[in-house]
């Protein structure tokens, strides 16, 4: 049984046929060295870190958000429940 791999039949070319088969996914990204690797590697753990903080932020900044809007409906209830002075016109002309 040939062994066939991207229409090219590895068992009748031996040597040449690896390499070309090597030089091939190299080029096309599916064989990338160890370095390389791990290089992306750090680089997903390090924005995957980067995104966790934000989203621990954001979830504080919320909950200080709603605590804050909290606090100015009550200053505002408390604001129209106060008795209000009125002022007549003459009053105000007066002046």
């Amino acid at each position: 049984m040939a062994a066939e791999l991207m229409g090219i039949d590895v068992a009748q070319g031996g040597a040449v046929a690896l390499l070309a088969l090597v030089v091939l996914m190299v080029l096309t990204g599916r064989l990338v060295p160890r370095r390389t690797y791990d290089d992306l590697l750090k680089e997903r753990d390090t924005w995957r870190l980067a995104h966790t903080e934000s989203e621990a932020a954001r979830t504080k900044e919320r909950a200080q958000t709603q605590e804050l809007l909290e606090l100015s409906r009550t200053s505002a209830h408390a604001l129209q429940a106060l008795p209000r002075m009125g002022m007549d016109d003459e009053e105000v002309d007066a002046r």
